[in-house]
């Protein structure tokens, strides 16, 4: 059963979201504020994060950025309706998606869906053509042999597959590239690391079939 964790001060939300979402066949467990979603998230595994941006102690994106950093977990924001600031800021942090409140239940449980497709959801095997990511052992493989990637290529690779898709500049990279390192990697870092990462994805890295260059732009993985 895929299990949630719904990061919400507003406690009719809550209520309303987990009976409904259990309704779908979700497991739901709820945390009011910061310090109990992020000691939640160290006790349990969880496959997506429904998070709101304010909350009763702390903030989501603090939340989110620890959690991208240490679990890897797919994010959702709910945000204020037309609040533009929260919703650039909360992909900045590394979102997957977000949602305006107040909301259709349809439309979040489609979103939920959606996401965990695209990334594969926590606790699980994510495809890229013939590479492999399992999440739960920390692994890639290609045509099931290793890539051994250190963490930074392992890190920078699951940005790459939670984002597929999507445009990825190198300011965005190079902050999921800090929050993992913990200090701070410049431009040129950044390149080598896509050219490592490219070296072990692709067959060809003059022609690389995976990590396409956006030119004036960053990056993107291709969905598959």
């Amino acid at each position: 059963m895929t299990k949630i964790l719904l990061v919400e001060d507003d406690a009719s939300i809550v209520e309303n979201l987990t009976e409904y979402l259990a309704g779908e066949g979700y497991r739901v467990r709820s945390a009011p504020g910061q310090q109990a979603a992020l000691e939640l998230a160290a006790q349990e595994r969880f496959d997506l994060v429904l998070l709101d941006v304010s909350l009763a102690d702390g903030n989501g994106f603090t939340v989110c950025r620890a959690i991208k950093a240490d679990y890897h977990i797919p994010v959702i924001f709910l945000t204020a309706s037309g609040d533009e600031y929260s919703t650039v800021a909360g992909f900045d942090v590394g979102a997957d998606d977000y949602i305006a409140k107040p909301f259709r239940p349809r439309e979040l449980l489609s979103r939920i869906k959606n996401v965990l497709r695209l990334t594969g959801g926590a606790g699980a095997v994510i495809r890229l053509g013939d590479v492999e990511v399992d999440t739960v052992k920390g692994v890639a493989t290609k045509n099931d042999r290793e890539l051994n990637l250190s963490a930074l290529e392992y890190r920078l690779l699951l940005v790459f597959l939670n984002n597929r898709g999507r445009v990825l500049s190198r300011n965005q990279l190079l902050d999921a590239i800090f929050a993992i390192a913990g200090e701070f990697v410049n431009d040129n870092t950044l390149t080598v690391y896509i050219k490592r990462l490219r070296e072990k994805l692709e067959d060809d890295p003059q022609e690389p079939r995976y990590i396409k260059t956006v030119r004036g732009l960053g990056y993107k993985v291709e969905l598959p």
